[in-house]
């Protein structure tokens, strides 16, 4: 990694006497950077342009969805098909969670109408 990081700062110092770097949008301003100290150094950057991209971990794309059909089980009547079909994919997600060491608390009682309550603002 050492050639790569000293032609990348090559090419940014480049860029900086050339000017490409003024007039960015929030140029002077601090930046507001994560706090990513539980995450391994090495892991860092690559986490970073998986946030940046949008993609989120297994396990929280599971937790969004287990949300989401807590979400619809409310909207639609009990005994319906559809409701046995959510019903089913929730507790399917629940098992998965739990085998991956997650709690699923988040699904239950004060806390789940709070955060379904915060997911929908977004």
């Amino acid at each position: 990694m050492w050639l790569l990081d000293q032609w990348a700062e090559r090419h940014i110092l480049d860029a900086q006497r050339q000017g490409e770097f003024d007039n960015l949008p929030g140029s002077g301003q601090a930046l507001i950077l994560d706090d990513d100290s539980h995450v391994p150094p090495e892991l860092r950057s690559g986490y970073r342009m998986l946030k940046n991209a949008g993609c989120l971990p297994p396990e929280l794309e599971q937790r969004k969805e287990a949300v989401e059909l807590t979400q619809l089980l409310n909207t639609v009547s009990q005994g319906s098909a559809e409701h046995m079909e959510y019903s089913r994919r929730l507790t399917l997600l629940e098992l998965k969670l739990r085998q991956a060491g997650v709690s699923t608390e988040f699904l239950h009682g004060d806390y789940a109408d709070r955060l379904a309550r915060k997911m929908s603002e977004d």
